[in-house]
Formats: C-alpha cells, sequence, structure tokens
C-alpha cells in the first residue's frame, strides 16, 4: 500500500484495492505518505553527514526508489545498509532490488522480536555495534500495539549501539485529525493494526537520545530541503518525525 501511495509499481491487487479504500476517505493520506518518505531521505542523508556508515533499517516494506542505500551512497559509497522486514513477499522484492548491491543485506525478521533481529547472520556480520550505527524505525512503529510494548524494544535495540549513534523515528498520529474508522478496517485486516499515537507518546521513544533541531515535528517540518512550509500548507499531514543521536 505504502509503494502504491508514491506512484510505485511493485504493489499488487489487493494492496491497491485497500489503498483506494483509504484514499477515498481520507485523501491526505498521500500527502503523509510522501511527506514521510521525504523525510526518511532528509534523514539519512543527515546522519550519513554526521559520519554514520552503518545503518539498521527495520520495516522496510517494498522497495521504492530511491532506498535508502542509494541516498547514503551519494554521500558516502561505504555505507553498509541491513534491510529488515517481515513479510516474505518484501523479501523477494529484496533479493531482486536490494541485496544486489554490495554492502546491502537483507534479513526475514519482525520488529516485535528485537533480539532475533539482533543475532540475524545479516546484522551479526555487517554490523559493528562497537562503532555508531543509525536505526531506521520509519513508519514502523504504529504497527506496534502498546501490549506489544514499543519503548521495550526500542530498549532492546538500541542497548548495544555505541555513543554517538542515531535513532531515526516516524509515526502517524492523530493529532490533526479524528479516527479514521475506514483506515481501522482496513489495517484490522491487513497483517498489523494500526496504533496511531499523541506527540506525547511518541516522544518517549527517544529516552536516552538527544534530539536533533527541530525535535520531534511534523515530517514536512524536519529539516526541510527548502522554506519550510506555512502551517496552513501542511493540511492533515498526520506524521511526526526525529532523529535522535545516543548520549
Amino acid at each position: 500500500m505504502y509503494d502504491y501511495y508514491l506512484g510505485g509499481k511493485d504493489n499488487y491487487e489487493i494492496d491497491r484495492e485497500a489503498a483506494e479504500r483509504i484514499i477515498g476517505q481520507s485523501p491526505d493520506i498521500l500527502d503523509s505518505a510522501r511527506a514521510n518518505r521525504a523525510f526518511l531521505l532528509r534523514a539519512v542523508r543527515t546522519v550519513v553527514a554526521s559520519g554514520i556508515r552503518q545503518i539498521i533499517d527495520i520495516g522496510t516494506g517494498i522497495p521504492t526508489s530511491p532506498n535508502t542505500h542509494e541516498v547514503a551512497r551519494e554521500i558516502a559509497p561505504d555505507t553498509r545498509v541491513v534491510y529488515i522486514d517481515n513479510d516474505p513477499i518484501v523479501a523477494a522484492h529484496a533479493d531482486a532490488k536490494l541485496t544486489s548491491t554490495p554492502g546491502t543485506h537483507f534479513a526475514l525478521a519482525d520488529t516485535r522480536g528485537p533480539a532475533e533481529i539482533l543475532a540475524h547472520p545479516a546484522v551479526r556480520d555487517n554490523i559493528d555495534f562497537t562503532e555508531p550505527v543509525a536505526l531506521l524505525l520509519v513508519a514502523v512503529l504504529h504497527f506496534v500495539s502498546d501490549a506489544e510494548d514499543p519503548a521495550g524494544i526500542i530498549a532492546t535495540l538500541t542497548e548495544p549501539m555505541a555513543s554517538a549513534s542515531h535513532l531515526v523515528i516516524s509515526h502517524g498520529t492523530l493529532d490533526f485529525h479524528g479516527p479514521d474508522e475506514v483506515a481501522d478496517e482496513v489495517y484490522r485486516k491487513s497483517t498489523a493494526e494500526l496504533s496511531l499515537r499523541r506527540h506525547a507518546e511518541i516522544l518517549p521513544f527517544f529516552d536516552g537520545f538527544t534530539l536533533l533541531e527541530p525535535g520531534l515535528v511534523r515530517a514536512p517540518l524536519w529539516r526541510p530541503d527548502g522554506p519550510p512550509p506555512e502551517a496552513g500548507a501542511l493540511g492533515h499531514v498526520g506524521i511526526y518525525g526525529g532523529v535522535g543521536r545516543k548520549d
């Protein structure tokens, strides 16, 4: 569905049907998806420019170019990237589009199993936790329920990370519009339910990290490439984004 929102071609009929149902009810989902993607690209450029040369990107989804490794390598060609997703279909696409590039790897694993992610050979053999690493959780934590302890998942994933490592999070929110019953219904029938959270609920995910300026803000406002958009131009973009540096 995310690939479809971005105008990609790597999606399936069932994805398109579900996405169109949400678009019909909430056309701003397209703006949110594109704002999220643009935030990802800016965040990757920022962490690589700071010296990061290894990235773990969890919740990859079907790859839609430009991908994390493509953006990172524009700045530092030696950057290593491990992509992680729990969908076998994504794994099939990753074989064709991601891991054919030297220095990129893929692990079929679930965000809800952080210890298993850290122990996976793709991570264990390619990420040196004695050196700074960037952990990307972009548009993935809103698929983790409170009962599944997202804060605990982050703590497990970030505990072995060296000082000066970075944590990149974007997260859907209802702070700017009311509950979307259609979206809730569609996601209940998919692989994961949707847990949209308020700003005050997302901010603690950065515990142990110092937020880079401008903090946890709506995605288009996080270090935009041009002049910051006016508040009225943001519409109902319902995505927060932030990047933290490990103390």
